[in-house]
């Protein structure tokens, strides 16, 4: 006897369950390649070889890159040591972002070089915030450990 045609085919036993894409976790892949690209533009952000005087100028710290899960977006959470006006050099950064791209791809062998976009990164000022309300009279007599 054969089954219906209208009948959906069934997953194989063990096979994952499908999530959606914007909560999965990130692959192997997404993280190395996203490590790799932080790293080249660090060493861009080191070297200072911008024409804008205003990134040449800057102390840019890259913290942190995510991938989009086609590797086709990239976006860059930067800083400023000892300097919270990082949202200041986003236009910068837009408009060097070009160039930035065309370094990536010189530096890395990937198929497709991700589109850069910036971002800025507030959680080293969100981590002294918190250490500062930590250090209050106030809150560490409630912090002490009771006799």
């Amino acid at each position: 006897m054969k089954k219906p045609v209208s009948e959906p085919r069934r997953e194989t036993r063990g096979a994952p369950a499908k999530k959606h894409p914007r909560t999965a976790a990130p692959t192997q892949r997404q993280l190395r390649v996203a490590e790799e690209i932080r790293h080249v533009l660090a060493g861009i952000f080191l070297r200072r070889e911008f024409r804008d005087p205003e990134l040449a100028e800057a102390d840019i710290t890259v913290s942190e890159v995510r991938l989009s899960p086609d590797l086709k977006h990239a976006t860059a959470f930067i800083s400023r040591l000892g300097r919270s006006d990082v949202d200041a050099l986003l236009p910068a950064l837009k408009h060097a972002a070009p160039w930035l791209r065309s370094q990536v791809a010189h530096a890395l062998p990937l198929r497709y070089t991700p589109e850069l976009s910036f971002q800025p990164d507030h959680a080293l000022d969100y981590a002294t915030k918190i250490n500062q309300l930590m250090q209050r009279p106030e809150v560490a007599r409630d912090l002490k450990p009771e006799d």
